[in-house]
């Protein structure tokens, strides 16, 4: 069991973007678990991404401009408690440095290009898929896919079993990476069942890394880290 809890790596600015997109994600989830049981299911069916009705409307069944806003709308649900809960912690543990590096409004445009280019890796993937697909954890994906590039060598505190040991970022989102991506290969071809978008994770933490990667540069002088 491998439970990060918190980065070694001091910031220099205070993380408002990342902070209120927290509270946002909260703030909808509240909303959402208030609603009775047939509106909630009606809410999430409207907002969450499913790829069969991406489909439809590209061959002229349907709003292709509605369809396509769930990819957005999508990033802001959750399922459960231990998903939004698991979710946050991380975006808490790894926005904070990428919104250092990025500045605050260019870190939210990163955000949303993560986290809408997840929802298309998703829909690649599973065409044909009716289930509906929600979660920050696209967007979040590109954050730690930034992270890796920017603070590979930041110590991330991490609960080994009954251990608080400080771990490299890049063995603690590598070993993520790794299991998402063994994970995403071994659904390619089959139907989709529902569980965990794998793809999303995938696609969000390639664009996330792609996108960092290209904005360094010069800058990469520029970036620091905690041992």
């Amino acid at each position: 069991m491998f439970i990060p809890i918190k980065d070694l790596n001091p910031r220099r600015t205070y993380p408002v973007v990342n902070t209120l997109l927290i509270l946002t994600n909260v703030i909808v989830f509240l909303y959402q678990i208030t609603l009775p049981p047939h509106q909630g299911n009606a809410f999430v069916l409207a907002n969450a991404t499913i790829p069969n009705h991406i489909r439809l409307a590209l061959n002229g069944h349907g709003n292709l401009e509605a369809a396509l806003l769930t990819i957005l709308t999508s990033m802001f649900l959750h399922s459960g408690f231990l998903h939004i809960a698991g979710n946050m912690l991380f975006l808490w543990i790894f926005g904070d440095n990428v919104e250092d590096y990025f500045g605050h409004f260019l870190y939210l445009l990163f955000y949303l290009a993560c986290g809408i280019g997840s929802g298309l890796a998703h829909i690649v993937f599973n065409f044909h898929s009716a289930l509906p697909a929600l979660g920050a954890s696209g967007a979040i994906s590109g954050v730690m896919g930034a992270y890796i590039i920017l603070y590979p060598r930041a110590r991330v505190l991490t609960l080994v079993f009954i251990f608080f040991i400080p771990i490299p970022a890049f063995i603690i989102l590598g070993y993520w990476f790794l299991l998402q991506f063994v994970a995403g290969v071994s659904t390619v071809g089959a139907a989709a069942t529902g569980g965990v978008a794998w793809w999303a994770h995938i696609g969000g933490f390639l664009m996330g890394m792609l996108i960092t990667g290209l904005s360094l540069g010069d800058r990469k002088q520029s970036v620091s880290y905690s041992e």
